[in-house]
């Protein structure tokens, strides 16, 4: 477990909801998407500018 970072983040409800509705009856967890997101922004500079694109998904006075 020395590899393994405990945190915690805030996520926009409806999208979080959406993602537990749609992964319910698959074996994707939202760690695994997590884990394997930092990977492929870390690796793929394509998939870093498209999460690089400003996308308005905040909610007003967040830091999304």
């Amino acid at each position: 477990m020395d590899n393994i970072k405990l945190t915690s983040v805030k996520l926009i409800r409806g999208l979080y909801n959406d993602f537990k509705a749609k992964t319910i009856n698959t074996d994707i967890t939202f760690q695994k998407v997590v884990n394997r997101t930092l990977s492929l922004y870390l690796t793929e500079e394509s998939f870093k500018k498209r999460l690089d694109k400003d996308i308005d998904l905040s909610i007003s006075g967040s830091n999304f």
